[in-house]
């Protein structure tokens, strides 16, 4: 399993904000008691780069951003089970390009809603236990991929409701998957991370064939024949707790655990061994009050800025391409108090949202510079 190399220290970020850009409360929203925990800027479809959802309770409501701080609420979409507690909320779309919503949680059934007509598209029943993470496959956004408290990882089709690929078995995860996203370039790889303390990226190059015989297969999904990839191409040990949240920025890796930070590394392969090698941790940038797990940050959709809540209602804002880490901003207002469970970037990062504990989203827009 790869540690940490010697001899290398990380650089910390200092948490004196830069002022880089400043950023003001421009709305705020109570959607209910129920604690909410994602909320997503759809990057899918570049009409609706204003557009995003939030997931809390058994219900999935898609929002507008407009000028001005007005939050629109466009359509909502409650479960049929009062006790379903969605987690996750993913966009995603079919081959003809109509938008998704994708959603899962404590039943571990995942809900595909179609926003064009407001209907339950598809439900994909195959996990064992809860949905912590949905992701969309940014280069095939019929693609995504769902991690669960079942220790799988799993790829489904969203057009045609098929469970093409499970990552689990010999090799796979031996507590909770918290968090999976996929490569941003090469479309065969992702990466994983869980209650094991690990982060694990696996390929799926061997298995092409069966994604692409997703999308053409016409008899039932439940006929298909679903592989196991059971090893994963790297395993990597950079946190000493619970890791709830990855994100691929380019070819390293952010990750973070329950200790107030975020940790930038570079996962070093040995192409003979799978599975070997060692992580480079190059960066940290601290987050103050945040030692609960499943706390997930976000990115604008150039990856320039991460945003990241923490358990007293403040939001860091990083800025990921430079090095030591800066810190853009810190957040904070009165009345935020609650766990941020979440953050969406808006596409230029000029929006911050925060889905909250308490039920409540907050709408923080960066203040022009004179």
């Amino acid at each position: 399993m790869a540690k940490p190399a010697i001899g290398c220290e990380p650089l910390v970020g200092s948490l004196v904000p830069s002022k880089k850009r400043d950023y003001k409360v421009t709305n705020k929203l109570q959607e209910g008691k129920r604690p909410l925990y994602a909320v997503a800027f759809n990057f899918i479809d570049s009409r609706y780069f204003n557009v995003f959802a939030t997931v809390g309770g058994n219900r999935a409501t898609v929002y507008q951003c407009l000028e001005g701080g007005v939050i629109a609420a466009l359509q909502s979409y409650v479960d049929e089970d009062k006790d379903e507690s969605f987690y996750t909320v993913s966009w995603a779309c079919n081959a003809g390009g109509i938008p998704f919503l994708v959603a899962g949680g404590i039943n571990g059934i995942i809900r595909v809603i179609d926003v064009s007509n407001e209907k339950l598209h598809k439900s994909f029943v195959g996990h064992g236990d809860s949905i912590n993470e949905i992701r969309t496959q940014p280069l095939k956004p019929s693609l995504v991929v769902s991690a669960s408290k079942d220790e799988s990882v799993r790829l489904w089709n969203v057009d045609t409701g098929i469970c093409i690929l499970i990552f689990a078995g010999a090799g796979g995860h031996r507590n909770e998957v918290l968090s999976v996203d996929f490569h941003p370039s090469d479309i065969y790889r992702i990466a994983s991370c869980g209650m094991d303390n690990t982060v694990k990226i696996w390929s799926m190059k061997e298995f092409w064939t069966y994604v692409e015989k997703s999308f053409t297969w016409t008899d039932l999904p439940s006929k298909f024949p679903t592989k196991y990839v059971q090893f994963p191409v790297f395993i990597a040990s950079v946190h000493s707790n619970y890791v709830d949240c990855n994100r691929w920025l380019g070819d390293f890796v952010l990750s973070k655990s329950v200790d107030n930070e975020i940790v930038l590394w570079e996962p070093k392969m040995k192409e003979q061994s799978p599975g070997e090698g060692t992580a480079d941790i190059l960066q940290k940038y601290p987050v103050p009050e945040c030692d609960i797990w499943f706390i997930k940050f976000s990115c604008d959709f150039h990856y320039n800025a991460a945003a990241i809540g923490n358990r007293e209602g403040k939001i860091y804002v990083w800025e990921l391409q430079s090095s030591p880490p800066v810190l853009i901003a810190r957040l904070s207002h009165a009345q935020s108090k609650s766990p941020i469970r979440q953050t969406a970037m808006s596409f230029d990062g000029s929006t911050i949202l925060s889905c909250c504990e308490d039920g409540a989203i907050w709408r923080w827009d960066a203040v022009p510079t004179s």
